[in-house]
């Protein structure tokens, strides 16, 4: 009997250690994976980013990749993802995983600039970015990435326009120059003298038209027309255009007609608008045959978010192919050079009417047909609606706008909306 109970003392002793020695072990085991170590391991044996850094990295505009000591991917932020930077959890760019060794081996801070396709499309196009690639503790490195794409393309816009700004002024200074000598020249034949003089004061108008069309695309792209907004009726915005086209028409014997709704206005800056719809109607008259037809309709149609108030400029002249009819809007691009030249055209008119229609939180479209004519259609929100989207007050326009003008007025179905053309 006392056998069994020194047996039951003993096993009941054991037990007892038994469980104290698994408590201090699972306390100790516990207390081990809490404590912070150098090489910041996981349970799993794979690194963790350092206490502060992933919220770093939350923030950063840059494109983020954090690597470990396999060069797989630790850390990455979605604009990582959408560049197509990492893969199945690795790096895809191998000139970038390069650097990443090569850092993790000497600890020195790497960069450079790269071009890489672009995900998604079949036309080659690149990429620029620049990476650059520092240690980030003892095990892992940071990869950053920018995206320079816009950037290059901004630049590249900004070369082409001084480049072709360059090229327009060389052509009337050199003129002016040449003529300026013939004039010496014939300075004993009156006749001589006087058909130079002529020719200087051609090239003379249009190297002012020129860099006046310049300083009002610099002007609508660098300032906010919405500064000194107003309501501005459309009836007057198109009686100006007209009466500023009717030399030219006069002499072309070219009818210019108005139709539509008289009691239109939008919000905006008047200077800007009647340049943009000025531009439309000379371009029309300008590149209309002799004896034609330029009609100007206005309208108001309904459009998600508020009613648009479209304008709307139709020739009937020699009309745009489709290759053309992509490029017109560009800086200095020209349909037909040699008519632009014979116009006085500086390849602007169209730029400033669309950086004009886009600041007003409009858009300028073109039809055109060819051998039938164009139509170009500036729509812009209604005075109250756009008003209503910079002030967050609604516009009252009392009064009525006076229809009667000094040129012919048509009802707005005689002039074909660009729908209703062939």
């Amino acid at each position: 009997m006392d056998v069994n109970a020194a047996v039951a003392a003993a096993a009941a002793i054991a037990g007892l250690c038994t469980g104290v020695i698994a408590m201090l072990a699972f306390r100790w085991s516990e207390r081990e994976q809490k404590r912070p170590t150098r090489t910041s391991l996981r349970p799993d044996g794979n690194a963790v980013l350092p206490p502060g850094v992933d919220t770093v990295l939350s923030v950063l505009s840059s494109s983020a990749v954090v690597l470990d000591e396999s060069d797989s991917v630790v850390k990455a932020s979605s604009a990582a993802y959408a560049l197509g930077l990492v893969r199945g959890g690795r790096l895809a760019v191998e000139p970038m995983l390069h650097m990443a060794r090569d850092t993790r081996r000497d600890g020195e801070i790497r960069q450079v600039e790269l071009d890489l396709p672009r995900r998604g499309t079949g036309r080659g196009e690149a990429l620029a970015v620049s990476a650059r690639v520092a240690p980030l503790g003892s095990r892992l490195v940071l990869l950053l990435v920018e995206d320079l794409t816009e950037a290059r393309r901004i630049e590249a816009v900004r070369r082409d326009f001084v480049a072709n700004v360059s090229h327009e002024l060389k052509t009337p200074v050199g003129a002016l120059s040449l003529l300026s000598e013939a004039v010496m020249d014939a300075s004993d034949d009156p006749e001589a003298v006087q058909r130079f003089a002529g020719r200087m004061e051609i090239e003379a108008t249009r190297l002012t038209n020129l860099v006046q069309e310049i300083i009002d695309l610099s002007r609508v792209q660098n300032d906010d027309p919405l500064e000194d907004a107003e309501p501005v009726r459309v009836q007057q915005l198109v009686e100006e255009a007209i009466d500023r086209c009717r030399q030219q028409a006069g002499s072309k014997q070219i009818t210019m007609a108005s139709g539509g709704a008289s009691d239109l206005s939008v919000w905006g800056n008047r200077s800007q608008l009647a340049a943009a719809l000025g531009n439309l109607v000379e371009n029309a008259v300008n590149y209309s045959p002799a004896r034609t037809r330029v009609g100007i309709a206005a309208r108001k149609v309904a459009a998600q978010g508020g009613d648009l108030i479209e304008i709307a400029v139709t020739d009937q002249g020699l009309g745009i192919s489709e290759k053309d009819r992509e490029r017109v809007f560009e800086r200095f691009y020209r349909v037909d050079p040699a008519r632009s030249r014979a116009t006085g055209g500086t390849g602007l008119g169209l730029a400033i009417v669309k950086h004009v229609a886009a600041s007003h939180g409009g858009e300028v479209t073109v039809w055109s047909s060819e051998g039938q004519g164009s139509t170009f259609t500036l729509r812009l929100p209604e005075s109250g609606v756009a008003r209503r989207r910079n002030t967050g007050r609604s516009l009252v326009v009392d009064g009525a706008v006076d229809d009667d003008g000094p040129y012919e007025t048509d009802s707005f179905d005689s002039i074909p909306a660009p729908e209703a053309l062939p």
